[in-house]
């Protein structure tokens, strides 16, 4: 069963100025793959609360945080939310780097993300539940989950952002417990190529997924964000890549997110005026 508590972040709504309508759940949502709940946060419109479908956007926190990473980074979340009417949902994936972990069955976020919440959140929320309706981002280690699940699940995510990704994992073979998930490199070295997103991109073709990175120029990640961007580029994937002044830190992310935030916010307009036309 379920577990739902509402509004459990009062400090947060004590800081918000009066007008603002959007709610902030606090679920523990059952994963059956991994037999354990997740702890899942979302951040309800007002438009949704009163019935409108509304399009939902999935946010990955990065690693060593928490559901409430987002809320950390970008207090100012809920009233974007409210103001344009994006549901939001933060899951709890762990140091999981949001994938499907060969070696431990219960890391088996890929699936509980595309899968197991997604279908739980149009179940239980005024959602757009078409593929259009949904978009996927995420930083640091949250950027590389956000764009191996939409690459991998692009029949489930229109639109992919990443800020300060971890977008090749190869160059780091010590670091963030990645050897926990998928084995030593010198002993698994298959796995360290098969689970590095930049890998994946050959899973798509140009006009399959919205996508948009960025990075700082002074991240420790700069190097692997080119490269996946010249990736994307000799596959003829057309895509929004920036680099601003910034390092790897919730000063960056809470600038870099306003310009997700809007790229994501056209996208779904243009889904949803679309729909709108062809009534």
């Amino acid at each position: 069963m379920i577990q739902k508590l509402v509004c459990c972040c009062i400090g947060i709504f004590m800081l918000m100025p009066k007008g603002w309508a959007f709610r902030i759940d606090t679920l523990q949502v059952e994963s059956p793959k991994m037999q354990k709940k997740v702890e899942v946060i979302v951040i309800v419109p007002d438009k949704a609360l009163q019935g409108e479908a509304c399009p939902t956007l999935y946010l990955l926190h990065g690693h060593g945080n928490d559901a409430y990473g987002w809320l950390k980074a970008k207090p100012e979340l809920p009233q974007m939310v409210d103001q344009d009417g994006i549901v939001v949902v933060c899951p709890d994936g762990e140091k999981s780097w949001y994938w499907d972990s060969p070696v431990d069955p219960k890391c088996q976020y890929e699936t509980f993300v595309s899968s197991e919440l997604v279908k739980y959140i149009d179940a239980n929320y005024t959602t757009i539940q078409d593929r259009k309706g949904r978009a996927i981002a995420g930083l640091s280690m949250g950027g590389h989950g956000a764009m191996w699940i939409s690459i991998r699940h692009k029949d489930i995510f229109g639109a992919a952002g990443s800020t300060s990704g971890g977008l090749d994992i190869r160059p780091f073979p010590d670091s963030w417990n990645i050897k926990e998930i998928i084995g030593e490199e010198s002993q698994h070295p298959e796995a360290w190529e098969e689970h590095t997103v930049i890998n994946q991109i050959d899973k798509i073709n140009n006009g399959d997924l919205s996508l948009i990175i960025d990075c700082g120029i002074d991240d420790f990640f700069l190097d692997v964000n080119r490269k996946f961007h010249e990736a994307l580029l000799k596959r003829g994937i057309y895509h929004d890549f920036i680099i601003r002044p910034g390092i790897h830190f919730e000063t960056y992310w809470n600038n870099s997110i306003d310009y997700q935030w809007l790229f994501f916010k056209k996208y779904f307009d243009g889904f949803r005026d679309s729909q709108v036309y062809a009534r």
